[in-house]
């Protein structure tokens, strides 16, 4: 079992059109969206290519092919509302996620109880991200997405050092 979710590293505005894409209308800010993978224990296993701060979760999950590789590597994932939509496999899903609540269908008490026990499970991924963005270097970040992926992926080695001491 997997924790995926996906979180913004905010960035310096960039001048000039090609940064219009890195804005994050849900944060109000500029930024590089990435995904992650975590263990049950919140240590990051995988990180993927920095994509505009505009981007979905389900949308990075898509074109990162998450669900092909997990279900070749024969792992489920808990998820958040963000990935919604993402596995409609009824019979054998491979990403759990919440029930959502709309004005007209509200959750029953058991609903309730799933979401809060999923809440519970997935707590470590955030814990993850903590750790991650911890490093002072992503706080005065301003470069384009290649080099915001190297330099990430390079310091969830740097992390994942420093956690397991």
């Amino acid at each position: 079992m997997v924790l995926i979710d996906g979180t913004l590293i905010r960035t310096q505005r960039r001048s000039g059109q090609a940064d219009r894409r890195n804005y994050s209308g849900k944060h109000r800010t500029h930024g590089l969206h990435f995904l992650a993978l975590t263990d049950e224990s919140g240590r990051l296993i995988w990180i993927s290519a920095a994509r505009p701060g505009r981007t979905h979760d389900n949308t990075a999950a898509r074109h990162d092919h998450i669900l092909a590789h997990l279900r070749a590597a024969g792992l489920g994932a808990l998820a958040d509302l963000g990935f919604r939509g993402l596995d409609n496999d009824v019979l054998d899903p491979v990403v759990v996620t919440g029930y959502i609540a709309t004005r007209t269908h509200k959750l029953t008490p058991g609903q309730k109880t799933a979401n809060r026990v999923l809440a519970t499970g997935r707590a470590p991924v955030e814990h993850g991200f903590a750790h991650l963005k911890n490093w002072r270097t992503l706080a005065k970040l301003r470069t384009d997405p290649a080099r915001a992926t190297r330099l990430l992926r390079a310091l969830l080695v740097l992390t994942n050092l420093e956690v397991n001491r």
